[in-house]
């Protein structure tokens, strides 16, 4: 039984330093990843339109007093 138990034990270490060793390669390659995308970006930058974003906005702005109001409208209802 002891000698099972032995087997027991190497193969879960075995088993974890695999696991561990996967997850240290990932997140190193995940860095480096991060690094050269972030290099490409300052060569090729991309284009960012002005104009939509201030559309956006006041899209989102008029939707919040929407749902304000209907807070509030559900509010005083009670």
């Amino acid at each position: 039984m002891n000698e099972l138990l032995e087997q027991g034990v190497a193969v879960m270490f075995i088993g974890m330093g695999t696991v561990f060793l996967f997850l240290s390669i990932m997140i190193a390659v995940m860095n480096v990843m991060s690094m050269v995308v972030r290099k490409l970006n300052q060569i090729f930058p991309e284009a960012v339109a002005q104009t939509a974003g201030a559309v956006k906005k006041v899209a989102a702005t008029n939707e919040d007093e929407n749902i304000a109001v209907a807070i509030l409208a559900a509010l005083l209802k009670k």
